[in-house]
């Protein structure tokens, strides 16, 4: 079995460029009690992260066209709407069928809006090509849905028992049961560190190969914490809080790997200069420093690896140009709603008139 990982190395400084930009904040009065407000978008199927943050910096014009490319709920598409005028257009891009049943039930009805089942890494070109038009804005947002981790039979998430299966879409052949019950030792071990950054990824593998079969998520995440090493002097509860930690991570680099996420992430973001047009957005959520490098050099240097070239004038030759220095983190209060948006990070970016040779 082969692994589709592609290892991106390393961090380089880059430019960004400044723009005016007001963030919304959810402050109460000093004295004042009164319940937190929802947030917005906020559906059964899934709470949108960084909502407003995410279309203040998407939107440049209410008649243009715009992607999202990981539609889910239909929650940030459905705010992308509500800025957008009479002749704006916004396709949505989901791999789960599931997704785009419910934001269909939730969209549908507005004729602006149409969607698209496939991978963002190929959905956004098939959007962009049936516009017969680049986008004026794309956004991403690369973190598992609520509904996703809360349906125990999808296998996402340690929290209920269910099947070891983590696929995006139903339709895909290799499952994380696959993975974790039929690579060896070494394979695994290479898995966890290059999906996950796993320091003891040596033992978590072995200790997964012992315990085979794993015929359930909770089969896999007890074989994960037993294998966590205690820390001399460590309290309980912070030996607990690393098991569950190392958990976390062998979900992630499994669920990482069975769905390609870094392939289609790398293929998408070295596209991206030949679908948006000039002037146009890119904003991505992400939610672990794997995903953020990737985003960061492409937004710095038009690549994954190395420098951006520089004109006479030591000038960056790069097709992005940031917005924003460092990735942004959620408004205040966010968090405490939405426990799920922790580790989110934003970063968005404006397309040049540079074109990468």
């Amino acid at each position: 079995m082969v692994l589709r990982h592609s290892l991106t190395l390393g961090l380089l400084r880059g430019g960004f460029l400044r723009v005016p930009h007001c963030r919304r904040r959810l402050a109460l009065r000093a004295g004042e009690d009164a319940a937190p407000e929802a947030l917005p978008a906020a559906s059964a199927y899934h709470t949108p992260v960084m909502g407003n943050e995410c279309v203040d910096w998407l939107v440049t014009k209410r008649d243009g066209f715009y992607v999202d490319g990981t539609l889910g709920g239909g929650g940030h598409s459905s705010l992308i709407l509500a800025k957008l005028g009479d002749g704006g257009r916004l396709v949505g891009v989901d791999r789960d069928a599931a997704a785009i049943e419910a934001a269909g039930d939730r969209l549908a009805a507005d004729g602006r809006f149409s969607s698209v089942h496939a991978n963002y890494d190929a959905g956004v070109r098939r959007a962009v090509e049936a516009a017969g038009r680049k986008a004026d804005g794309v956004l991403l947002d690369l973190g598992v849905s609520s509904r996703q981790l809360d349906d125990a039979a999808r296998g996402f998430s340690f929290r209920g028992d269910g099947p070891i299966d983590m696929r995006m879409d139903g339709r895909d052949g290799t499952t994380a049961s696959d993975l974790v019950n039929g690579l060896d030792e070494r394979d695994l071990a290479f898995l966890l560190r290059a999906n996950a950054d796993e320091p003891n990824a040596g033992r978590v593998a072995r200790a997964l190969v012992a315990a085979r079969p794993l015929g359930s998520t909770t089969a896999l995440a007890d074989a994960v914490a037993a294998a966590v090493p205690r820390q001399k002097r460590s309290a309980p509860a912070a030996h607990a809080q690393a098991q569950k930690k190392a958990v976390a991570r062998a979900f992630q680099a499994l669920r990482v790997e069975v769905n390609d996420e870094f392939g289609a992430l790398e293929r998408l973001l070295l596209d991206l200069p030949s679908l948006v047009a000039e002037g146009g957005r890119v904003v991505v959520l992400t939610y672990h420093s794997l995903e953020d490098r990737r985003v960061k050099r492409i937004f710095r240097d038009g690549r994954l690896r190395g420098d951006a070239p520089r004109d006479d004038y030591g000038n960056k030759l790069a097709p992005f140009a940031p917005l924003h220095r460092k990735a942004l983190p959620p408004p205040e209060g966010e968090v405490e709603r939405n426990p799920r948006a922790r580790s989110a990070k934003l970063r968005a970016a404006e397309r040049t008139e540079i074109d990468m040779e």
